[in-house]
């Protein structure tokens, strides 16, 4: 046991993660690296060169003539997959911290580190990118040594492109990171981190061991779901899974059983033997708490079984994802998902499509609310279908944040700006080093889960960095603006907004449907209301044929009768006409900017 060493990588978005973790694969003779990015294995993470999903890899390191077991764990750097990295370090003693040598401290370097020191982990920071041109190597040590306090020969500088400073990494890691504790003796514990679904095996579920010995063929359970299983194959993660005998305290592996139902793995149980279980689950794991709720339909209305089936061999991959069943009127059956942010959202239907073929319809993302009524009860609503009636309501709650946003001092005007647009109050502004400030505000959830970020991104030229958590509810003027089509309410294009900007969301709504709607044979009303007042109109003219073309000459009163015959046509058409709402419109409102 005091031969094994368990870290995970942890930094920013683009801080150069995935591409040193090659380094080290490449150093200890672990795999042949053939391209950039070796454990990101989702096509969608090499296209957009994210990790999305963490990766648990073994390495073996002689130091000193001994050999050393390294479990590496590389994890995302997006705000929105911050709970694949809480798994990751809730399985580790030690991380590295890497920071980008060009770039410096960013908003997620401090989150990721924050949590990493509130679980005792020992961190050993690493400067990256310190090959290129641009880099500014004394100024990123200060701010290190700045946020850790530590020594500046305790920083390592490296390179993930070059491969400098991976051998000293090695090292720090064997010197520095503690090895696992536990009782070889004792009744067997092991903490699920991960599973994915495969189709041949059931679903495989990845652990560390943190008291006890499990072998080949031993009778298990699940502590938290009670179900009991035989372990047929246990070992180890190299590329491949390797299989082992035997897995002693603190080693990581993976466990196939055979399990057939996705329901009965959760992420953050205790595996323990049967015969000789142990007293109480491994605690120190959290409940994921969602942040964005859209839903999402199957676009043809037989495919939803399908599409639960695949939500949850998803879940399974993805533990941060909730969902739910709700019906909508306007596109039938589906379900109500949580995310952890537009990011994740986006993944999420990407996935959908291509692992599981499911071509799906999602509405405009929302946050959940709690409404007061006037008798004192209270509800918590994820979707403004499901708001009571305007007249019962006391007031209305909505989820406020703290956000950090780190960036240089040439941009605090617009971003401010853009802050205060979305109803965001300034608590203070720290001067980080050089010409570098944090803004600490507090914003409402529901401004920020459209389109913030991209903003932020885009005024600041990509400088900026972003994080943030969730800071309670505070009460709020919402309303609910519905959109009418000859009077008919569409519920999937309903949104709960602030009262001052419901007027001008309401005219961009109905301008933006305008352009995309289809003209039919009779005229369409579109209507933005708030309640029973409508505060916006536009109107689709109808398609009309000229019906006096046959006309010429003579009296007027036979064109009259000729245009009175098809105008009664149009009223009875528009009577029992419908309105196709094309998936672009629903999309479009999205982007409304």
């Amino acid at each position: 046991m005091k031969n094994i060493r368990n870290f995970c990588i942890i930094a920013h978005i683009d801080h150069g993660k995935s591409t040193l973790a090659d380094r080290l694969l490449e150093y200890t003779q672990t795999i042949k690296v053939t391209e950039g990015q070796m454990l990101d294995d989702m096509d969608l993470e090499r296209e957009r060169g994210i990790t999305i999903k963490s990766h648990a890899i073994q390495m073996e390191y002689t130091y000193n003539g001994e050999k050393y077991i390294l479990n590496l764990i590389d994890t995302p750097g997006h705000v929105d997959f911050s709970y694949e990295v809480s798994r990751s370090i809730a399985a580790c003693e030690g991380a590295l911290l890497i920071v980008d040598a060009s770039q410096g401290v960013q908003a997620q370097t401090i989150s990721n580190l924050y949590m990493a020191l509130e679980h005792d982990l020992e961190i050993i920071p690493v400067l990256n990118k310190c090959d290129m041109a641009s880099a500014m190597p004394e100024e990123v040590e200060d701010e290190i040594i700045d946020l850790l306090g530590c020594k500046r020969e305790e920083i390592i500088r490296a390179s993930g492109k070059t491969g400098m400073g991976v051998e000293e990494i090695l090292k720090a890691v064997v010197e520095r990171i503690p090895h696992p504790v536990g009782d070889e003796d004792a009744p067997l514990q092991a903490l699920i981190f991960d599973s994915v679904f495969n189709s041949f095996r059931g679903i495989i579920a990845y652990f560390k061991i943190e008291n006890g010995v499990l072998r080949t063929g031993d009778k298990v359970k699940f502590f938290n779901t009670g179900k009991e299983y035989d372990a047929d194959e246990i070992g180890v993660l190299k590329m491949d899974m390797v299989p082992r005998k035997e897995l002693r305290t603190g080693d990581v592996g993976y466990i196939i059983s055979g399990i057939k139902t996705s329901r009965e793995v959760k992420v953050g149980d205790t595996i323990t033997h049967i015969a000789n279980p142990c007293d109480k689950a491994i605690d120190g794991f959290e409940e994921v708490k969602p942040m964005v709720f859209a839903g999402v339909y199957p676009i043809e209305a037989e495919d939803y079984e399908n599409l639960r089936a695949s939500l949850e061999k998803l879940q399974l991959n993805d533990a941060s994802l909730t969902f739910q069943p709700e019906s909508s009127l306007a596109l039938g059956f589906g379900f109500r998902c949580g995310f952890l942010g537009l990011l994740h959202m986006e993944i999420v239907q990407e996935r959908l499509d291509r692992e599981f073929d499911m071509n799906v319809i999602t509405t405009v993302p929302n946050v959940s609310y709690m409404i007061y009524d006037k008798q004192g009860g209270v509800q918590e609503v994820h979707n403004p279908g499901g708001m009571p009636d305007p007249t019962l309501i006391d007031h209305i709650e909505e989820p406020f944040i703290d956000a950090s946003i780190i960036t240089t001092t040439d941009y605090i005007g617009p971003i401010m700006t853009l802050c205060l647009g979305k109803r965001g109050e300034l608590v203070r502004q720290d001067y980080i080093s050089g010409n570098r400030v944090e803004l600490h505000y507090k914003m409402p959830l529901g401004e920020i889960v459209i389109d913030f970020y991209d903003k932020l991104k885009s005024i600041s030229k990509g400088y900026a960095s972003f994080d943030y958590h969730q800071s309670g509810f505070r009460p709020s003027k919402l309303v609910k603006l519905d959109i009418l089509l000859n009077g008919e309410s569409v519920d999937a294009l309903s949104t709960l907004t602030h009262f001052d900007n419901a007027y001008d969301l309401g005219r961009r709504m109905c301008e933006k449907l305008k352009e995309l709607i289809p003209r039919q044979q009779f005229e369409i009303a579109i209507q933005a209301a708030i309640g029973a007042k409508i505060i916006a109109r536009e109107t689709i003219k109808a398609v009309r044929k000229d019906v006096t073309a046959k006309c010429y000459g003579g009296d007027v009163s036979r064109k009259r009768k000729l245009l009175e015959k098809q105008k009664k046509g149009k009223k009875r058409m528009k009577q029992i006409g419908t309105v196709e709402v094309p998936q672009k419109a629903f999309l479009a409102v999205l982007k409304l900017d």
